[in-house]
């Protein structure tokens, strides 16, 4: 089960390289947004792995070329890794990984392996920090800012090998900013409605009862989650496979799996309809980038 953790990619010290260099992409205009989003489409796991690489493989490149390593891990190093925002509904997924304890614990071991953090904490700290400037710009850049759906003010250095990497990739980077701040932030968003609604309050009660039936007091997901999914649980693994297993049964024989999906569609349908312009312009960057990430990454 996914907690969210992403370990920090840092980088630095080393020879200059050359950088690879790609023309950058030309910026989208709204004329083109509205023209083509009939023909688009969410991007697959797979086209979402090529993108991820090729602003990876970009970053790299100029990273070294400023003195610094970097090394690159794949989007998802843990493939088994699922999210479940409201409730366990797969039972074989639970009968398979519990709560998700292993797969935390397989997460846990590539962060302490992760080669770029071993080498980002052996940099002096004079040399971290430029490493950091390198990486996301200086503080004494300019700024790009956004006013996310929550209201509040995002902000990020526009200099930088990241910024250099999605600007190279995606073409306008304030544009890319945002148009990604605001999508990203529409499933919590979405998620946080769904949770409030009076229709998964019902499910969630019929789920409660199931629960208690099976010898499982918990009032609902969140609470038994969190006994068997917590930092330092010391529940054994096949404690934490019964509780799940019985949460994905429940979830399906009270209808709080079926209930959770269809609010999920609804929410999720109007907040893309609020934000309609947001969600064609990055699907269409998205979709624009494809073919210079498959040409980045072939040429590595």
């Amino acid at each position: 089960m996914r907690l969210r953790l992403r370990s920090i990619v840092i980088l630095t010290g080393g020879a200059v390289l050359a950088t690879v260099s790609y023309p950058p992409a030309q910026p989208v205009s709204v004329r083109a947004v509205h023209a083509s989003i009939d023909t688009l489409r969410p991007l697959t796991e797979q086209e979402k792995d090529l993108l991820h690489d090729a602003e990876k493989l970009l970053t790299r490149s100029c990273m070294e070329s400023r003195g610094f390593k970097m090394w690159i891990f794949p989007r998802r190093p843990t493939p088994e890794d699922r999210d479940f925002p409201y409730v366990i509904d797969d039972v074989q997924w639970a009968s398979r990984h519990g709560y998700g304890g292993d797969i935390q614990a397989r997460r846990d071991q590539v962060r302490a392996s992760d080669p770029n953090r071993r080498y980002f904490d052996g940099l002096s700290p004079a040399r971290r920090q430029s490493a950091l400037d390198a990486l996301h710009g200086s503080r004494s850049a300019g700024r790009i800012e956004v006013k996310a759906p929550n209201g509040m003010i995002v902000g990020r250095i526009d200099d930088g090998c990241v910024a250099r990497a999605q600007r190279e990739l995606y073409g306008d980077l304030r544009t890319w900013f945002r148009v990604t701040t605001v999508t990203d932030m529409l499933k919590g968003i979405g998620q946080r409605q769904v949770i409030a609604d009076a229709a998964f309050t019902e499910s969630t009660k019929r789920w409660s009862t199931c629960m208690r039936e099976k010898g499982l007091d918990y009032a609902d997901p969140h609470e038994a989650r969190s006994s068997y999914a917590t930092p330092g649980n010391t529940a054994p693994p096949d404690e934490s496979i019964r509780a799940a297993v019985a949460e994905a049964g429940c979830a399906a024989s009270s209808g709080l799996a079926a209930t959770a999906r269809r609010l999920d569609q609804k929410y999720s349908a109007r907040l893309l309809q609020a934000y309609r312009n947001e969600a064609r312009t990055r699907m269409l960057l998205e979709f624009e980038a494809l073919k210079r990430a498959r040409s980045i990454v072939d040429a590595r």
